[in-house]
């Protein structure tokens, strides 16, 4: 070994000195563990080299934790922004069965379940056999990792949308009927597919679309000279889009293929095109005639994460949903002409293929535990009473041993609006809606009023869970609590914040790389 190398205490002296702000032996172990720097033993002792962490604390992750920490404070807990894990990591297995804006991902619930400790969790809260409630259960991320933890889970949401999504991810399944009816589905969607002019008429189009897009937008030098902005992007992109409708408008003449519904007064009416809101409805059919309900459930998951997809809408504005396109349009996110979709059949092989797979790797992974999710408000539901309704031998142990915490991430004030994400799946499924027991959704902003009522919302869940929650109970929240809100809450909810976990939170909008944390308030009665 050479002087390069360092030991752990010494390497967080040098790097104290050469930040000029405290480096702890913790932070250099943390940085070994995540592979940010490579671990060398001599006799025995860990050492690191002095020239790799020069390069890390001067490179990107680097400068952005050292950054981040001097803008949001020395008690970020850095670990808690999973920056060493792909995105594979954060979306395994059936924690990418379905979108859902606003959850958080599995590891930071893995975090504070599991029984390590650290620096910043200095006990465990929580052991195997515990029961964990979610008052706010969202797409089912707590219940799924309370289940990898050994312990049991009780979700509660007032969308039957979201219990749905929840229940599918930990229920076991019979995968060689859901195999025979996605097979069988399939087979008839093709045969329908085949036999309308739609699908002629697409390949055609995009045959023509092929040869315009060469021409005009040649990859890779047309991003080339956006980049360097030797075109604008714009205007060129505008222009050229104009220049092919002509062609596009006279193929659909041609063709004589209506695209466009005669209706918009629904959801499926105005953002989906006939031929796919065709094909929506055959798979529908479809799917009401299944007579097992676990595989029906199943299957409505991947028709409606199919039609999510599928929504007459640029690649950009998937998420948002600004105006319906039911033409060919400049595409900035691909740098070239695209054209809607005209059809769900490659959608929805992919997802079929993917939500087995999916469902497949966690059931190797399950524990023996119970784990559901509830449909109500968690204000006033009777959770053990509604649990004896649904799976009575769980609701024996929670009436037993009393649910020993929550870990849930509350809706924020005036940011989302529940069920209206889910708009398409409440129509096709005849869901009910219950938008009026959403606590902060986003058409009521977020004015005076807005906040009072959300403080109340969050209080009275915290109230109705304490009934059912053991005397020694640790209630953990996640929130970006920007109103200074949560003390309120915690007060009127006859609790206290005994500890504040602050993480940096990095995989934002491209569009907004400014420093951003949020919370996890850790909550105990008085």
């Amino acid at each position: 070994m050479t002087s390069e190398f360092m030991t752990i205490f010494d390497a967080s002296e040098w790097a104290t000195v050469y930040l000029k702000k405290k480096v702890t032996s913790s932070n250099i172990s943390y940085l070994i563990q995540y592979g940010r720097v490579r671990k060398h033993v001599d006799s025995g002792v860990t050492k690191v080299s002095k020239d790799e962490l020069e390069k890390y604390y001067s490179s990107y992750l680097g400068e952005r934790e050292i950054n981040w920490k001097a803008e949001l404070g020395d008690d970020i807990n850095w670990h808690l922004s999973f920056d060493f894990l792909k995105e594979t990591d954060t979306t395994k297995h059936v924690h990418r069965l379905h979108p859902y804006k606003g959850k958080f991902i599995p590891q930071l619930v893995e975090y504070f379940l599991d029984q390590h400790t650290d620096e910043f969790k200095k006990t465990s809260y929580f052991k195997p056999g515990d029961i964990i409630l979610d008052p706010f259960c969202g797409s089912g991320t707590t219940l799924v990792q309370a289940n990898e933890q050994g312990m049991h889970a009780v979700g509660i949401d007032v969308s039957e949308f979201n219990t749905l999504i929840s229940n599918i991810k930990i229920e076991k399944h019979n995968f060689i009927d859901i195999q025979s009816e996605i097979i069988k589905i399939t087979k008839a969607l093709r045969s329908f597919e085949s036999s309308q002019k739609a699908n002629e008429f697409e390949q055609k189009l995009l045959a023509e679309l092929n040869e315009f897009n060469k021409e005009y937008f040649p990859s890779p030098e047309f991003k080339f000279k956006v980049d360097k902005k030797l075109i604008n992007e714009v205007k060129y992109g505008k222009e050229k889009e104009e220049q092919f409708l002509f062609k596009f408008h006279q193929l659909v003449n041609q063709e004589n293929v209506q695209l466009q519904q005669n209706n918009k007064d629904s959801f499926l009416d105005k953002w989906y095109l006939k031929p796919v809101r065709q094909e929506i409805d055959l798979v529908n059919e479809l799917v009401n005639q299944i007579k097992d309900p676990a595989t029906k459930r199943v299957i409505q998951i991947i028709l409606s994460r199919t039609i999510r997809s599928c929504r007459a809408t640029t690649h950009s504005d998937l998420g948002t949903l600004l105006d319906p396109v039911t033409t060919t349009y400049y595409c900035s996110k691909h740098g070239k002409v695209c054209k809607p979709l005209f059809s769900i059949l490659s959608w929805w092989e992919r997802y079929s293929k993917d939500t087995l797979e999916r469902l497949v790797k966690f059931t190797k992974l399950r524990t023996d535990t119970y784990q559901r999710c509830i449909t109500g408000d968690s204000r006033t539901i009777e959770i053990i009473k509604k649990l004896n309704e649904e799976q009575p031998e769980f609701a024996k142990i929670a009436n037993k041993q009393k649910i020993q915490g929550v870990f849930s991430s509350p809706p924020y004030v005036g940011l989302i609006d529940y069920h209206e994400q889910h708009a398409y799946a409440y129509e096709l499924f005849s869901f009910n809606r219950r938008d009026e027991l959403e606590i902060g959704p986003l058409n009521n902003g977020q004015g005076k009023e807005a906040k009072e009522s959300y403080i109340q919302g969050i209080s009275d869940v915290l109230k109705n869970c304490r009934i059912f929650l053991a005397d020694d109970f640790d209630i953990f929240l996640v929130a970006n609590d920007k109103y200074g809100m949560y003390p309120i809450i915690a007060e009127r909810a006859d609790m206290e914040i005994v500890e504040q976990f602050k993480r940096p939170v990095l995989n934002r909008t491209e569009r907004d790389k400014a420093a951003y944390s949020e919370s996890i308030f850790h909550l105990k009665s008085k």
